[in-house]
């Protein structure tokens, strides 16, 4: 611990990303990437830009994204708010909208880097425990409150919850901000946005770093009335005012046009987790129903683990959480079909062993 650092900083703990390692040959099944590559339409809006403009600073509110954004969801432009992923998204959310005297509640079980933003900001929160089937009900945050977030589907389990649940959850807390944070809503899921004309509280944030396979280059965006949107732009501007470059700009419009490929690689992720769940199954795995680009499992027999260790051994990597509820999952991204058969197979040997 430094003499330099501030309070603050020394008492943080700060979020832990998925590995990322430097390996040759790995089978990399633990961060949720998308196994197809952008739309071939991305790299062709990128090459254009290679060119002495990259010397001129971007459009503060990536108005040209901003404006693609907002037609694909039948919104106005003042109701979408774009950032360096959805991470510094859900920062800006966190600092300019959920300081509140009330707590912040969320899932017990859940992104973990809510309450990291939540000790960042000084943030009150009550981590509300999900049901035994690891489902969220929305009658366990009836309760005073400075704000509710959540994924949908949730993450690291996968569950969705429905529309109607998500209404009730707004008509109860008609005061409260409700962010929904739907990272994963394009693999089995539909998107809350429609009910923003209705709910002035309702905020969407999504990402397109996993339905259209863009991690590399870092967007984000908010979805919610133009008041909340507003919010946002104020703390932004007050940060960072150019948060997205030329280049990701590009990328994230010329993958929003091209709808064909990212339906197409969509469907392909959802029938190989299909495949995937009933595989495992049949060697004994609790899978839980998954709406995402990943899948939620766990042995009857084996520890968790021990089952990631000897997957590492094979050159296949998974996540495995530490927290006492979920410490016997493992959460497998949806890879390709080579990828998916290798870790089946391993698994097999694995188990008969």
């Amino acid at each position: 611990m430094s003499k330099y650092w501030s309070d603050l900083v020394s008492q943080l703990k700060p979020y832990i990303p998925g590995e990322q390692p430097d390996i040759a040959n790995i089978t990399k099944l633990n961060t949720n990437e998308n196994p197809y590559g952008p739309s071939p339409q991305v790299a062709s809006a990128i090459q254009k830009l290679l060119n002495d403009d990259l010397r001129l600073y971007p459009p503060p509110n990536a108005d040209g994204l901003r404006q693609v954004i907002a037609n694909y969801y039948q919104l106005a432009p003042k109701q979408v708010f774009l950032g360096n992923g959805s991470d510094e998204v859900l920062a800006h959310i966190f600092n300019g909208l959920l300081q509140k005297p009330e707590p912040l509640l969320f899932p017990d079980i859940s992104y973990s880097f809510y309450p990291v933003f939540c000790q960042l900001y000084g943030i009150s929160f009550e981590q509300i425990p999900l049901a035994k089937d690891l489902s969220l009900a929305v009658e366990d945050y009836s309760r005073p409150n400075g704000g509710i977030i959540f994924p949908n589907p949730n993450a690291p389990t996968g569950r969705l919850l429905g529309l109607d649940a998500i209404e009730e959850l707004l008509k109860d807390n008609p005061d409260s901000v409700v962010v929904v944070d739907e990272a994963y809503i394009d693999f089995g899921g539909e998107t809350a946005v429609p009910l923003i004309e209705l709910y002035a509280n309702l905020l969407i944030v999504q990402t397109m770093s996993k339905s259209r396979s863009l991690a590399g280059m870092r967007i984000g965006y908010a979805m919610g009335s133009a008041d909340l949107i507003e919010g946002l732009e104020r703390v932004k501007n007050s940060f960072n005012s150019y948060p997205l470059g030329h280049l990701p700009i590009a990328a994230g419009i010329a993958a929003f046009k091209d709808q064909e490929y990212f339906e197409d690689t969509c469907q392909r992720v959802i029938d190989s987790r299909d495949r995937l769940t009933n595989n495992l199954h049949n060697l004994g795995f609790e899978v839980v129903p998954s709406a995402g680009n990943f899948i939620f499992v766990r042995h009857v027999e084996r520890p968790a683990e021990e089952l990631a260790l000897s997957l590492r051994q094979n050159g296949i990597i998974v996540r495995h959480f530490k927290q006492s509820r979920i410490e016997q999952f493992l959460r497998i991204t949806i890879g390709t079909e080579k990828q998916n058969e290798r870790l089946v197979r391993v698994l097999t040997s694995q188990l008969e062993s």
